[in-house]
């Protein structure tokens, strides 16, 4: 004989093997909130878990406004507008570090090392890297019929 057993908001359901002989009748509902980074509108899903702790943790504000800047550059290259922003979550996470773990110590470093002359040296070098490898790709790439 079967039954079901709730644990708060689980259900535990205690099958026999004639219950599972048969297809299963069970519907699941359908998941009303919106998966995925983005929203249908195009907004911030700040709810999604591919962000994990990041959009509600103590540097939450920090998380929130770099990711949104990035999300909403035009510059070229991508988010070369928002070094700020970056520059204030990473100097929230550095006042936790319990939480969120350094692989990389000389990260910080050369992020605060940067001036405003040597950001605008950094974001024209990787325009020309960007622009190099969009050349030699096309190069290799054979046209199409």
């Amino acid at each position: 004989m079967s039954y079901c057993v709730s644990y708060g908001k689980d259900k535990v359901m205690f099958l026999t093997k004639e219950d599972l002989k048969g297809p299963s009748s069970i519907d699941l509902p359908k998941s009303e909130e919106p998966s995925g980074f983005l929203l249908p509108n195009g907004e911030i899903n700040w709810g999604c878990p591919c962000l994990g702790s990041a959009a509600i943790g103590p540097c939450s504000v920090e998380f929130r406004e770099s990711v949104s800047c990035f999300h909403k550059s035009e510059a070229d290259p991508k988010g070369s507008d928002c070094l700020q922003e970056f520059r204030d979550m990473n100097d929230c996470m550095d006042r936790y570090p319990e939480l969120f773990e350094r692989k990389e110590k000389s990260d910080k470093a050369a992020l605060q090392s940067l001036d405003e002359e040597e950001e605008k040296e950094v974001v024209d070098s990787i325009k020309g890297q960007q622009a190099s490898n969009s050349a030699t790709v096309s190069e290799s790439v054979p046209p199409t019929k």
